[in-house]
């Protein structure tokens, strides 16, 4: 509790200019409950935010000095799933990735390159160990995390910019470990509704920002109350108390795994990208309200949920899977205080259509032959390419949530 945490922005660095720099590095949690009450409370354990530019080289020096710093115990990941790509769907490099790869570490633009360059600075201080935990919304993130920072590494070991030791000393989980996470805490986009009420209040100049690059984002945070954070207990270097958290649940990898299979395949993530795109086609903002208003719409969810999902779901041990589904069809998908649109759940959906619906297929395969059983989940699929259409039942065009295929579907 004596340590502060280091932002590290990689992507968008007005983020830092114009969130972190103007509040201190303070941030504003709210959360938003089912009866319309909220909390509020500053949060204060952002000690900077640093921008991972190689072009600044005051910012770039000081993620030098964090990073070969005996003392660093972990390194956490919020960048989405994108943030692990450093191929298209074609197997080609991206261009910012083949860049990466030609200029080596010290001229690194990508989030995988800059983190290869930083643990080379690291292996070169004293090949210190360290954990790399990604907390981003996807199946065996460690895995992806582990096989990007790799991959990197060997494109660097072939051109020549890094020696053999390096990759022995990346490749060892023991020394690099890249333990395995189930997230989960339902966080809509900042809220412009929540943001005045704030300024009411007398806190001042709360409204959410639009980066250059198209960040929305807010010195607040809205969401709801429940949360779990499932980690896999590997950390080379010690690390906090973080099962002191609330929701934190300390694990190994299997009960991640069956957690995060629970979660992402089962539970929730697949109700969401199920029902999200086509209550955009049908009109609704809030898929909250959705629920509570359209009974096709709420036996949809129930249907992907209960009927298809919980009777392969894996039982974690430490979360009960139908204790978790009525948690989230009793108080968590009703809550309409907290605002969660239909549009925010089908951002990124081809990223993640063969994640959410595939296991479930692949379990109904293994058990009937084949998955025609299944209703509910080719509905979902059916809807996603519908919503694809950019136009609704009455012909009134809408603008389609980020999608890295977008224009390819």
């Amino acid at each position: 509790m004596d340590r502060g945490i280091t932002c590290v922005e990689t992507f968008d660095y007005d983020v830092v200019d114009k969130i972190y720099a103007p509040y201190d590095n303070l941030g504003l949690s709210v959360i938003l409950h089912g009866d319309g009450t909220r909390e509020y409370k500053v949060l204060g354990s952002l000690a900077e935010a640093v921008k991972a530019q190689s072009s600044n080289q005051a910012q770039w020096n000081r993620l030098k000095e964090i990073f070969t710093s005996p003392s660093l115990q972990l390194v956490s990941f919020t960048i989405t799933e994108k943030g692990y790509a450093l191929q298209k769907a074609d197997g080609t490099w991206f261009p910012y990735v083949q860049s990466d790869i030609q200029n080596g570490p010290d001229k690194a633009v990508g989030a995988m390159a800059v983190l290869t360059a930083m643990l080379y600075e690291r292996y070169q201080a004293g090949r210190y160990p360290l954990a790399l935990v990604s907390m981003d919304n996807c199946s065996q993130n460690g895995v992806r995390l582990r096989q990007s920072v790799l991959t990197m590494t060997e494109e660097w070991q072939k051109a020549g910019f890094v020696d053999d030791g390096f990759a022995v000393y990346v490749s060892d989980e023991k020394i690099v470990a890249f333990p395995w996470t189930m997230i989960d805490k339902i966080t809509p986009r900042p809220s412009e509704r929540i943001a005045s009420d704030l300024e009411n209040l007398g806190v001042e100049d709360m409204q959410p920002v639009i980066t250059e690059k198209k960040t929305y984002i807010a010195p607040f945070v809205n969401a709801e109350k429940p949360q779990y954070l499932v980690v896999e207990d590997s950390f080379p270097n010690g690390r906090p108390a973080l099962e002191k958290g609330f929701g934190v649940y300390m694990a190994d990898r299997n009960t991640v795994n069956l957690s995060e299979r629970m979660k992402v395949t089962v539970c929730l993530n697949p109700v969401h990208s199920a029902a999200g795109p086509l209550g955009v086609v049908l009109g609704y903002d809030l898929f909250a309200h959705m629920l509570n208003t359209n009974a096709d719409m709420m036996k949809l969810a129930r249907m992907v949920a209960y009927n298809e999902g919980l009777p392969v779901a894996p039982d974690p041990g430490i979360l009960s899977p139908q204790a978790f589904v009525d948690e989230l069809f009793n108080d968590r998908f009703p809550n309409e205080y907290l605002g969660d649109t239909n549009l925010r759940l089908a951002v990124d959906v081809s990223q993640m259509v063969g994640i959410r619906f595939g296991e479930t297929i692949k379990a109904y395969v293994a058990k009937y032959g084949d998955a025609s059983r299944l209703t509910a989940i080719p509905l979902g699929i059916a809807g996603w390419l519908r919503y694809m259409l950019a136009v609704d039942d009455t012909g009134k065009k809408y603008e389609l949530a980020p999608d890295p295929m977008n224009e390819e579907i």
